[in-house]
């Protein structure tokens, strides 16, 4: 050092410790758990309308247009199935009973209306600054925030957070689907769970599927699922590829599809067409390529380490905008507190991604938890793996007179050693909340041993997995005949 000069450090001040970008499950999450642990947080949150010029308020895809309503609405085809079973059981039920769409739907918007208020208040309750305003990276410490009236506002932050989700994509490549059509919330499984509730308040249905449902699960499980709503009154046109959309004069849409099976052309007209055909992450206006942040060519999605960091140092990413995550709610709402924390400097703990729930709503609900059969034996070989399984009739089928054919269950286990549990498959009532259970088993690394040695609640659906004890190799019947 040189005589008389003068050693000077230097801290930069942010506006923020964290600025998150998006307000849904994930990204609220995040942004109250950091202004908890003592973090200056803001979080921008900005919905643009879709195709349709649909709006919603704040608390992300989940809560406007996803889980919340699609769950009050398969309760409200539930409730038309009870009603049903309800004349068996010794109602007097007098006349014809019939659903009013406007009722149900000004229910679940005012109900989801509570939730966005709700998100609100907490936000401000917490201390963490909300900005309704379009969010973009400037650098790894600014974030641009754009108003609906185009005006920019500048915050700088320690770190940046992007937690902004997808959006639902149309078919561009088929003439009328945009103009004629509207999209729903996510994959396969939602286009079931949508089907499904349609068809249970009584509106002719169908299903078009260009190859397999339900992609990603179970295939076994799958074609239980499909085969009750089929029996529920569900139309499928399998191996279907839509070809076009055409308004008529009578205001009817006409689909023209082509049959792969065939490879003949068919048309039928409908009142309504919905696309569900995947969402594609908002990337593009983010300014992620002004920064280099890492993406995967294939998905548009940001590719992230285990611990939510992206390529470039201070911005993160989790939930559906991330790469190879699931695309589900409670996974981003926990990964968005424990990034937090870790943010805070007051835990290493990282989001464990391994053995994820998860419950299909369709008409005969669909729970699983861990691998599936074709994933089990493609890791551990197929005589590497022991599948129990039982067909099980609910109790509650009985009286009603219902059909229970569908009703299953499946335990895929290593084979060999102390059988550890691999995989929970379960269809039938109130398969989330059976699921959910055994799913900290799972997480606690549990054997078939473990389950036999569970005692059941009786009489239920969720005893009858304890008490699996036929395997598929055995080529016994799996049929449940008594205690």
């Amino acid at each position: 050092m040189k005589r008389g000069s003068v050693l000077k450090t230097f801290t930069i001040i942010y506006d923020y410790d964290l600025v998150v970008i998006g307000g849904g499950s994930g990204g609220l999450a995040c942004s109250k758990e950091a202004a908890q642990l003592g973090q200056r947080v803001a979080v921008l949150d900005f919905v643009e309308p879709s195709a349709k010029g649909t709006r919603w308020g704040l608390g992300g895809t989940c809560v406007n247009v996803g889980c919340i309503p699609k769950k009050l609405m398969h309760q409200a085809a539930l409730l038309g199935t009870a009603v049903k079973d309800a004349k068996k059981y010794g109602w007097q039920i007098p006349g014809p009973v019939s659903h009013d769409w406007a009722t149900m739907a000004g229910a679940v918007q005012n109900h989801v209306r509570s939730l966005n208020w709700g998100h609100r208040v907490q936000l401000q309750d917490k201390k963490v600054k909300y900005l309704n305003l379009k969010g973009s990276l400037a650098d790894e410490h600014t974030v641009k925030g754009l108003s609906k009236a185009g005006k920019e506002t500048v915050l700088t932050a320690k770190n940046i957070v992007i937690a902004t989700g997808g959006r639902p994509k149309y078919p561009t490549n088929i003439p009328g689907a945009m103009e004629h059509g509207f999209t729903t919330g996510l994959h396969s499984d939602v286009a079931l769970e949508c089907a499904g509730f349609l068809t249970g308040i009584g509106l002719d249905t169908t299903v078009m599927v260009r190859s397999i449902a339900l992609r990603g699960f179970d295939q076994q499980m799958a074609g239980l699922v499909t085969d009750y709503m089929e029996a529920y009154g569900t139309r499928f046109a399998w191996k279907s590829v839509p070809k076009k959309v055409e308004k008529l004069p009578s205001g009817a849409l006409q689909v023209t599809w082509v049959d792969g099976q065939t490879g003949s052309e068919a048309r039928d007209t409908y009142d309504s067409v919905l696309w569900a055909v995947g969402r594609a992450p908002e990337t593009k206006a983010l300014g992620l390529d002004r920064l280099n942040v890492q993406l995967n060519n294939a998905t548009g999605k940001i590719v992230v380490g285990a611990d939510e960091s992206t390529s470039v140092p201070n911005i993160f990413a989790f939930g559906d905008i991330s790469e190879g995550r699931p695309e589900l709610t409670p996974t981003a709402i926990k990964a968005g507190k424990l990034l937090a924390r870790r943010l805070a400097g007051q835990s290493t703990e990282l989001m464990n991604y391994d053995n994820v729930p998860t419950t299909v709503f369709t008409p005969l609900e669909y729970g699983c938890v861990g691998l599936s059969e074709e994933e089990a034996e493609r890791r551990h070989g197929k005589d590497g793996i022991e599948v129990f399984h039982a067909f099980y009739k609910p109790l509650e089928f009985t009286v009603a007179e219902r059909d229970a054919s569908q009703c299953y269950i499946k335990v895929i286990c290593e084979r060999g050693a102390d059988q550890k549990i691999l995989g929970l498959h379960f269809t039938g009532p109130n398969a989330g909340e059976v699921t959910q259970g055994f799913s900290m088993g799972l997480q606690c690394g549990a054997t078939y041993s473990h389950l036999l040695q569970t005692v059941g609640i009786h009489p239920t659906c969720a005893e009858e997995v304890v008490k699996v004890g036929i395997t598929k190799r055995s080529g016994l019947d799996a049929a449940v005949t008594g205690c």
